[in-house]
């Protein structure tokens, strides 16, 4: 089953007031700063380098204060690092008083190529308008320029597309107005390992940037709040900013407005008012659970978890729906289950992966809630476990296969690997396997990447671990990136499941967690 988009216009849902005014009680502080620009830069095309631009000086921010812009004229910002939020100027005449508007284009970009590459070539699935450009018409000068959309960008391109011949523009205090959930202070990297220190930086900014009224998968494109991003951000919260009621509130949110059967949806919008997305995923749905579990762990917040726990409790219920008569999750192409963006992968190892690992953290919170349920999710994770060993092992291949055409994957492995099925020998060779003989079927996501790390670390594998950060968030950073992005595949870096990577997220939810791997396990 690959991807696309849901649309289901006439699907009943429910509205839960109660949730919804618990949830508006947790609207979060945002913390303003502002950022100046850095430096001017010329923009190098460079076919050596990620993305193939390459930025080199121009002049100083002081320096550009003084040039004046005539039609056709643009310049580059760099504001030194991946920001969010609202952009300030001044813009003055300059010459004869002005006798036309002032006609300028800013376009902005997390990355150089953003602010390079024309967005009319763009030719990907998603929306257009994701891809982030403003016109301005300045009918009186000076004037100051304070634009009402955040913006999310290293790297701004103001463009001057007309001015009449009698006049020139001038720029000056040019300013983001960064906006953030995160407070101030985040508790320092205890790492001695100076890559790790840099990888852990570069993750506590990435969550950062997307902690804003909820927290958002990428503050560039998307903006909401998605229930497989929100599980990883809160992982990593726990360990930095600790901004606990935030993932309370998103809980809230989700269980605010649900399918009429009790599904959580995959995302949820919270403007103009919160609205459940009509998008639902076997995965995400069964992550409630966990960062419910992950939440009780972490705040001993006992009533917020007690009221919650009916909809985590319906999510396994609706789950169960989907398992056959001989203990596996049905393969078939209507249902949905994310686990990676990656079109060739089947789902269904993984899938069944995800449904014990989440009824695992069922089972401990029937225990403290309603422990009149944990003898039957006893029997049912024995049940699941079997059936994945017995069904889905492939003791020749040494590896663990999935669907009618008996799939090897990365994903399948590292799912049911997390999941605990077989012995811990078993699983343990499993993730040396994937180390030496990797399967063809990879992985495309940090997301999927998470999981991964997660799985070696259970396994012992701590080293594994270390070196599989460094490879992979380490190429990143190699490559400029002063905040994780949505997709990376070393090997093809300009892969996009969208047809474009013009409109991927240079800032992703999902592609945080170094931090947390980096500060929990000591590395």
């Amino acid at each position: 089953m690959s991807e696309a988009i849901q649309i289901n216009e006439q699907l009943p849902m429910v509205r839960h007031p109660h949730f919804l005014q618990a949830a508006d009680a947790l609207i979060p502080k945002l913390y303003r700063q502002i950022q100046s620009p850095e430096a001017v830069i010329d923009a190098v095309a460079d076919e050596h380098v990620l993305f193939g631009w390459r930025a080199q000086p121009l002049c100083s921010v002081a320096e550009l204060a003084q040039r004046e812009f005539k039609s056709g004229d643009s310049v580059i910002l760099d504001f030194g690092r991946h920001c969010v939020g609202y952009l300030q100027m001044l813009c003055h005449n300059a010459g004869s008083p002005p006798d036309a508007p002032a006609h300028l284009h800013l376009t902005f970009g997390e990355t150089l190529s953003e602010v390079c590459e024309p967005f009319d070539e763009y030719q990907g699935w998603l929306s257009s308008s994701w891809l982030q450009q403003q016109d301005l018409w300045l009918d009186v000068l000076p004037a100051a320029v304070n634009l009402p959309r955040r913006y999310c960008c290293r790297y701004v391109r103001i463009e001057v597309k007309a001015v009449s011949r009698k006049f020139r523009l001038r720029f000056e205090a040019i300013q983001l107005h960064t906006v953030t959930s995160a407070p101030p202070h985040c508790p320092p990297c205890e790492s001695t390992d100076a890559e790790l220190q840099t990888i852990d930086k570069v993750s506590v900014l990435t969550l950062k940037n997307c902690m804003q009224e909820v927290f958002e998968d990428g503050p560039k494109r998307d903006r909401r709040l998605w229930l497989g991003d929100l599980r990883l951000q809160a992982l990593v919260n726990d360990v930095t900013f600790a901004q606990h009621d935030l993932v309370r509130r998103c809980l809230y949110l989700f269980a605010g407005h649900t399918r009429q059967d009790g599904m959580v949806s995959a995302n949820v919008f919270v403007k103009p008012q919160v609205i459940a997305d009509d998008t639902f995923l076997f995965d995400y749905a069964l992550f409630f659970i966990d960062v419910l579990y992950n939440y009780l762990q972490s705040t001993e917040d006992v009533a917020t978890a007690r009221e919650l726990w009916p909809v985590a409790r319906r999510q396994i219920t609706l789950a169960f729906a989907r398992v056959d008569d001989n203990g596996l999750v049905r393969d078939s192409g209507d249902w949905w289950a994310f686990i990676d963006w990656q079109e060739s992968l089947n789902k269904q190892a993984a899938a069944q992966g995800v449904f014990i690992y989440c009824l695992q953290r069922a089972l401990w919170l029937a225990e403290r809630f309603e422990p009149e349920l944990t003898a039957d999710y006893r029997l049912h994770i024995q049940r699941l476990k079997t059936a994945a060993q017995q069904q889905l092992w492939d003791a020749k291949q040494g590896y663990f296969v999935s669907g009618a055409e008996r799939q090897v994957s990365w994903a399948s492995q590292i799912w049911l690997v997390l999941a605990e099925v077989g012995s811990a020998q078993q699983r343990e060779a499993v993730m040396r396997k994937l180390l030496g003989q990797p399967p063809a079927i990879a992985m495309n996501t940090p997301y999927l990447r998470h999981h991964f790390i997660a799985a070696l670390l259970q396994c012992g594998l701590r080293a594994e671990a270390i070196a599989g950060i460094k490879a992979y968030w380490g190429a990143m950073v190699n490559s400029g990136a002063d905040t994780f992005w949505e997709v990376f595949d070393p090997k093809h870096p300009e892969f996009s499941p969208y047809g474009s990577k013009l409109i991927n997220s240079y800032c992703h939810a999902w592609s945080c967690t170094p931090a947390w791997f980096i500060r929990l396990y000591g590395l």
